[in-house]
């Protein structure tokens, strides 16, 4: 029974009700003027004529969302991504039947009232002032416009959209006054075309021209009567009508659909039943929303565009501001990937490892002179499920990747030779570098001293590896002992400033430290991107350029289109032309006859490095041609396995190093790459391999088994890992939980000598 009140009168919200429904009839509301309120209403329980006027009289409509297109370097759809499905359209391009059927069927007098249908108004009210309780709606289209508004604001917070939703007499007021100022200012047709693009018909389709295409795999000014009638139905229950799930259900309410039509004289009442007997017609096209639906393995570098879209400041001030573009959507990214380049990757990494491997493998192509990133993938699929990841192993920390990258091993001597040749050292520089020695101390840093206070030594990788050794044969043989006196010569700081310039940072986004660990073995982690660039610098002869994704952006709001402004690459110098050709000319000879002839590339100039880190967690291959740099690393993301008598990819292989894994993949990676490019030369300088007659043991694979003494090879390790080492909090995995999916498993020492250093 409805409450009534001690004197036995009305309650308040039947008085309201009531009060509400006279104003009606007396033309109150369609006037706009006020009507009076009481706390029932959710208004200013005064009593008087305030709390009507004291509403919002403007309708704030914000944009609405729709899909974000993601396209390649030529216009190619990688993924498209939406917090809501939806494509707005104007009018001339929905069906004249769908425009019928939703009036017909939700608000047949929509061109005879005007914001409110008195009628349906008073018969309404009448009946939930019987009930205490708003037991039946009489919301025209406009109404029904204004409540989509408001929740179409309230976006995923619950809270808010439970408020625009609520069945009270305060939120219907509210939604009168603003249908009033709706109908004034956009028009029945305008309505119409906004209420069409905004309403949910299901099946995550927002707009009739996505649920058009979800339900028909056609374009909204394409449907049949039949058709329109079914999705025009939809729209009061989309749970209960659905087509996919309830046939029968989704039947029996087109058919009231087609009915409506032929009473208010839309259609014959022979189309109407000719109508009814067609089946559904479904032709349905499954939702394909985001990153994980990216052709040719570019999931994670459509999810890279995303991270780099919410982290660049172009795009708004704060990553909340960011956010709420990204979700807001309508937006065609035109992105610098080269659907040639990312298919040979996709295919080189498919090839060689296997995705249920017990490592990963990792690969990123980028341009010399531009930044453009044009590859990027891995072996472990984007995904939720066994064998696959979120976690784009390419890419820093702070835009999706790994915890702290993975250690680069030998590929970071390149870096403290170029140093060294700026500090005027000459390309014929030799050094006595024995099998083994203490590492050299004191050693200049920028501030003070480096000193080898617990006796960390380095070893090469052979026995046989005995100096003296100049450097174009100890790059090629990837010489520890060689490179650890080089840099006791010039000092830790010209390294530290050479990483600076080339942008070469942990993947944590930290500075690499100041020890000879990380400045000559590569014993800090990084990321494949960041290596790639880096590398990039020698082919274009000194001149680093950073990594870009975002070739141009334009947004459509409505149906209006606008241009963004993108982060562009900024490119630097970074070392003298003659440094970066003495670099070229160096890793040429590694591909030619080093650690590297495996991964050389026969038809064209190149040149590279390779890496294996201790216990071969890791191992890379970096190169390049003068129009091309890639990275590639093999290893597990966790750090736990040592590749030592595994199965990579269905080949077996005792052990593994940078020129036996990294190397064939990068190697096919660039030859598909760059199938049918320009093929320039670098600017090479003569560099004398010294005395030739030296058994040196000359172009011996890297890594070659050793003697197992010391299971370290040349990193420095010859304590095995104990001592303090610079622990440099890696205590956290890839899943905060010390060991998973993205970093060093916890305790992971790394530091000067006895952490992962540099095989070659």
């Amino acid at each position: 029974m409805p409450k009534k009140r001690s004197g036995g009168g009305l309650s308040p919200t039947q008085q309201a009700a009531k009060f509400l429904g006279v104003s009606v009839l007396a033309g109150a509301v369609l006037a706009g003027i006020a009507l009076p309120a009481v706390g029932a209403l959710g208004l200013a329980a005064k009593g008087s004529v305030e709390g009507f006027d004291a509403l919002p009289a403007n309708l704030k409509t914000p944009p609405l969302s729709q899909r974000t297109t993601i396209l390649d370097a030529e216009g190619g759809t990688i993924a498209t991504v939406y917090s809501r499905d939806r494509t707005v359209v104007d009018l001339k391009d929905i069906s004249p039947y769908m425009q019928k059927a939703i009036v017909a069927i939700e608000d047949s007098r929509f061109y005879e009232h005007g914001a409110i249908d008195l009628k349906g108004v008073l018969r309404a009210l009448n009946k939930n002032a019987r009930s205490g309780e708003v037991s039946e709606g009489a919301s025209t289209l406009t109404q029904q416009y204004v409540k989509n508004v408001f929740v179409e604001e309230a976006g995923d917070d619950a809270t808010k959209v439970a408020q625009a939703t609520q069945q009270t007499i305060g939120r219907k007021i509210q939604e009168l006054k603003l249908a009033i100022q709706v109908e004034e200012e956009l028009g029945k047709k305008k309505i119409l075309e906004n209420y069409l693009n905004i309403t949910f018909f299901g099946q995550q389709a927002y707009g009739v021209e996505a649920a058009s295409q979800r339900y028909f795999s056609k374009h909204a000014k394409d449907l049949t009567v039949q058709e329109a009638a079914l999705l025009a139905g939809i729209v009061q229950s989309p749970s209960r009508y659905d087509p996919v799930n309830d046939e029968a259900e989704a039947t029996k309410r087109r058919n009231i659909v087609l009915n409506r039509m032929a009473q208010v004289g839309d259609i014959s009442p022979a189309q109407a039943e000719k109508a009814k007997k067609a089946p559904l017609g479904l032709k349905v096209s499954k939702p394909k929303n985001g990153c994980i639906t990216a052709v040719n393995d570019a999931s994670f570098f459509c999810d890279y565009v995303r991270e780099v879209f919410l982290s660049e400041p172009v795009f708004g001030k704060t990553r909340k501001d960011r956010a709420k573009v990204w979700n807001q959507g309508g937006l065609t990214i035109r992105t610098t990937l080269d659907p040639q380049a990312q298919e040979s990757v996709h295919q080189s990494l498919k090839d060689h490892v296997n995705k249920s491997d017990s490592v990963a493998a990792a690969s990123t192509l980028v341009e010399p002179g531009t930044g453009r990133i044009v590859a990027m993938g891995q072996s472990k699929p984007y995904g939720y499920g066994k064998n696959e990841t979120e976690i784009n192993y390419s890419v820093d920390h702070a835009v999706g990747g790994s915890n702290f990258g993975f250690p680069t091993g030998s590929t970071f001597k390149p870096f403290l030779a170029a140093a060294a040749l700026e500090e005027n050292v000459p390309a014929t520089k030799e050094y006595s570098s024995p099998y083994d020695m203490d590492y050299p101390s004191p050693i200049q840093t920028c501030d003070k001293p480096w000193i080898n206070d617990n006796g960390y030594r380095v070893e090469n990788e052979n026995e046989s590896e005995v100096g003296p050794y100049r450097l174009k044969e100890a790059m090629a043989k990837s010489v520890n002992t060689y490179f650890v006196q080089m840099l006791a010569d010039i000092g830790l700081c010209p390294v530290s400033s050479m990483a600076d310039k080339l942008h070469v940072h942990q993947g944590n986004g930290d500075k690499l430290p100041q020890n000879p660990s990380a400045l000559a073995l590569g014993s800090v982690g990084m990321s494949p991107l960041t290596m790639a660039s880096a590398y990039a610098t020698f082919a274009s002869r000194g001149m680093y350029c950073t990594p870009v994704a975002i070739e141009s952006i334009t947004q459509k709001v409505g149906n209006k289109q606008k241009s963004l402004e993108v982060p562009k690459s900024t490119c630097s110098r970074a070392m003298a032309e003659k440094t970066a050709d003495s670099v070229n000319t160096l890793l040429q000879g590694v591909v030619d006859s080093g650690t590297g002839k495996e991964a050389g590339l026969s038809d064209r100039a190149n040149a590279g490095k390779t890496g294996t880190t201790d216990e071969r967690k890791n191992a890379w291959f970096v190169g390049y041609t003068p129009n091309m740099s890639g990275a590639v690393w093999v290893g597990s993301a966790t750090q736990k396995v040592e590749m030592k008598n595994i199965t990579i990819g269905g080949v077996y292989h005792p052990l593994v190093f940078g020129g036996a894994v990294p190397g064939p993949i990068w190697k096919d990676a660039m030859t598909g790459a760059l199938e049918g490019k320009d093929s320039p030369s670098f600017n090479l300088v003569d560099i004398p391999d010294g005395d030739k007659n030296k058994d040196k043991d000359k172009g011996r694979d890297e890594d070659k088994p050793d003697d197992g003494n010391n299971g370290g090879g040349d990193n420095g390790d010859g304590n095995n890992g104990d001592d303090e080492g610079f622990i440099a909090g890696l205590t956290d995995g890839g899943n905060g939980n010390g060991g998973g999916d993205g970093g060093f498993p916890g305790n992971l020492i790394q530091g000067p000598g006895n952490g992962p250093g540099g095989r070659r």
